[in-house]
């Protein structure tokens, strides 16, 4: 029998390969005959850079860059076997969660520093990114990124613009004159799950300033003052510079800056990583797949990772189940997106730091996939 996992990780537990290792002792319990494959997986965003540097042998990382705020931060990034592809995650270098809340500040947030983790890693030798771009503290429109890359955006007066949405106010011209050369031979797959545009009211300032620190005058002005820097954007890069593409407004106008000012494609986190890892090859011949996550619940049927890999297990009709810490009543969404059956692991009452803790996040988690493992295989010889 063959058994191939690939599961998210559960945050603050397990990472995507604790979590298939734990699956793997479960398997290997009721079956000792049985080949376990384990496979990174993530979405996209937080814990991608470590579950593809981890599962694919790839190399860490670490940069000294401005965050969000200002002051240094230290990002990891990963640079897979090949040399030249980069796993950059925009949240390690710009992410909301590196500003403390009462501090949250998007008119002078900047996305600096994942310029300079772009650069560090184009003087590497890296011209393939994958980049996620999920959880900014950010509504700079990508200008900050762009500055770090040599792109220039001045004032009336010549003079560079402020960090942050408010340095857009100011924004009168850009220049090229200085762009990393080397950039024009890079090309970009940026994990974007919202389809937001840049601005307006579905826009990203409207949207998602709000948890950013924005105030309501502040979303109008911000709004004015990445629609004048969409227009600008537009004459320098015609044909490229679209606010109205779904998924410009992602992170603070982050899809927007990369789609007009370098080779970059938009695609769902997890369909990036399904193919970076070619988990089809590995599922093509499998008699069981296996996935899940930290909880399941009806937006995890909205294409979160464990239903990316059901979708691409059932291309080959192959049966699937899947493992969480919890569930909701309406996980039973999964059930129609092509997870055959899944089960919580929680195997008593607890507290939920008791059930977070890594040992015992891992015990039950082995524990259960242990005894549905026996049954699968009792199953089977019928």
């Amino acid at each position: 029998m063959k058994i191939v996992v690939a599961i998210d990780s559960l945050k603050g537990s397990l990472s995507s390969l604790e979590a298939g290792q734990a699956i793997r002792e479960g398997a290997l319990r009721a079956d000792p005959q049985a080949e376990v494959v384990v496979r990174p997986l993530a979405d996209g965003g937080e814990g991608t850079v470590e579950a593809l540097v981890a599962g694919m042998n790839g190399t860490r990382c670490q940069v000294l860059v401005t965050g969000p705020m200002g002051e240094p931060v230290e990002c990891t990034y990963g640079i897979l076997p090949d040399g030249q592809t980069a796993v950059v995650e925009m949240a390690g270098a710009a992410g909301i969660t590196l500003v403390d809340p009462d501090r949250r500040d998007p008119m002078r947030a900047t996305t600096y520093g994942v310029g300079e983790v772009l650069r560090d890693a184009i003087g590497r030798g890296c011209s393939r990114f994958l980049v996620g771009i999920g959880g900014s503290a950010t509504n700079d429109g990508g200008v900050g990124m762009l500055q770090a890359l040599g792109y220039e955006f001045l004032d009336e007066s010549g003079q560079p613009i402020a960090p942050g949405a408010a340095g857009l106010a100011e924004l009168c011209t850009i220049r090229t004159d200085h762009v990393l050369p080397q950039l024009a031979q890079c090309s970009f797959k940026i994990a974007c799950d919202v389809v937001n545009p840049l601005c307006g009211p579905q826009g990203c300032s409207a949207v998602y300033g709000p948890q950013k620190g924005a105030t309501p005058a502040m979303i109008k002005k911000m709004d004015d003052w990445l629609n004048r820097y969409a227009v600008l954007a537009a004459r320098l890069c015609p044909g490229k510079a679209d606010p109205d593409h779904p998924g410009a407004g992602a992170a603070g106008g982050m899809g927007f800056a990369f789609l007009a000012f370098t080779n970059a494609v938009l695609e769902s986190g997890i369909d990036i990583v399904l193919a970076e890892t070619d988990l089809a090859s590995y599922v093509r011949d499998a008699d069981l797949v296996v996935t899940g996550e930290g909880r399941l619940d009806g937006q995890s049927a909205m294409g979160k990772a464990p239903v990316g890999v059901a979708r691409l297990a059932k291309q080959y009709g192959k049966p699937v189940v899947a493992f969480a810490g919890s569930v909701t009543p309406d996980a039973v969404a999964c059930n129609g997106a092509g997870i055959d059956a899944f089960f919580p692991i929680l195997r008593g009452v607890s507290t939920l730091e008791e059930a977070m803790a890594p040992d015992n996040a891992r015990r039950n988690l082995t524990d259960t996939a242990e005894q549905v493992f026996r049954l699968w295989k009792t199953v089977g010889k019928r």
